[in-house]
């Protein structure tokens, strides 16, 4: 079984029209074949739209008449900052069970709109301000770089882009490859956490070991250590490694992703590390250690 996604998903593409969400739709259907089905522009229903290598995909006027032609079952958004929000719950009205925002810069008072959304909704929303996520060699929904993948045994999940692919490199690198990887995303309000993909990776028998990789800010990585430490009490636990980024940043300095705020004694990195470790997570010294830290945490 695989995360989220498989080679059966069918995405449609909230922004497709503009320069990004053109650029990544062709890389997605680059990539063994990802179903792309279509995109969204309210005034450009009925159209067509090309891509480099002459692929073509038609446009529809609404992401309700997008899913109803085509049986999509997942919709990804590149839509900028100030529509976005907007472009997430025209999807969760159509009732798109996954929906995946690639857009950073969203205003948070924008996001605590959506999440109330969501939470009365049957759709699962990951990001904004994420890379999204692959399941090797079947579907690609986002902007990581699918050459890097392979198939195998780990599931990656990870608040930070760019170390999202890190852990996919070095995983490749081990021999080892992916079930899936999926970016959650940085900004304090998004739509799935660690505790949600963990519980997914826990169930999932293809699944056999775990890269959790977090930053400073929030108690989403302490949450989560707690969430396993229940789980290996009730006998369910997969080796892991961890990460946590931003270990040098002062506090009350906001780094790189909103999310990434200390306050009042939490969100620190020691915390983390050290919520993590309790947990039985093996915590890397450093990103280029990740991939030999998981295979020192599975040979145990």
């Amino acid at each position: 079984m695989s995360i989220l996604i498989n080679k059966n998903t069918k995405v449609l593409v909230q922004g497709l029209t503009g320069k990004t969400g053109t650029f990544h739709t062709e890389q997605a259907l680059a990539y063994h074949g990802t179903q792309m089905v279509g995109g969204i522009h309210p005034k450009k229903g009925g159209e067509t739209w090309t891509g480099s290598k002459g692929e073509s995909l038609p446009i529809f006027a609404s992401v309700a008449e997008g899913k109803e032609k085509t049986g999509a079952d997942a919709s990804v958004v590149y839509v900028p900052p100030a529509g976005a929000a907007a472009a997430i719950i025209e999807a969760i009205e159509a009732e798109i069970p996954l929906i995946v925002c690639i857009t950073e810069g969203i205003p948070v008072m924008d996001m605590v709109k959506v999440k109330a959304k969501l939470d009365k909704s049957k759709s699962r929303l990951i990001g904004p301000n994420c890379p999204g996520l692959v399941t090797p060699d079947e579907c690609k929904i986002g902007i990581m770089p699918g050459s890097i993948f392979r198939k195998g045994s780990v599931g990656v999940v990870s608040r930070s882009g760019t170390l999202t692919y890190e852990a996919v490199f070095q995983t490749t690198n081990e021999g080892l490859g992916q079930t899936t990887a999926v970016g959650i995303g940085g900004d304090p309000v998004k739509g799935t956490e660690f505790i949600d993909i963990l519980e997914m990776f826990l169930a999932d028998d293809e699944t056999k070991s775990i890269i959790m990789i977090g930053e400073i800010g929030g108690s989403a990585e302490e949450d989560a250590a707690q969430f396993l430490r229940d789980e290996a009490k009730r006998g369910r636990s997969k080796p892991m490694a961890g990460f946590i980024a931003g270990r040098t940043a002062p506090p009350g300095r906001t780094m790189g992703h909103a999310g990434a705020v200390i306050s009042g004694g939490k969100g620190g990195a020691e915390d983390k590390i050290a919520a993590m470790e309790a947990a039985g997570i093996r915590v890397s010294p450093s990103p280029a250690r990740l991939g030999k830290t998981l295979v020192e945490a599975i040979k145990g």
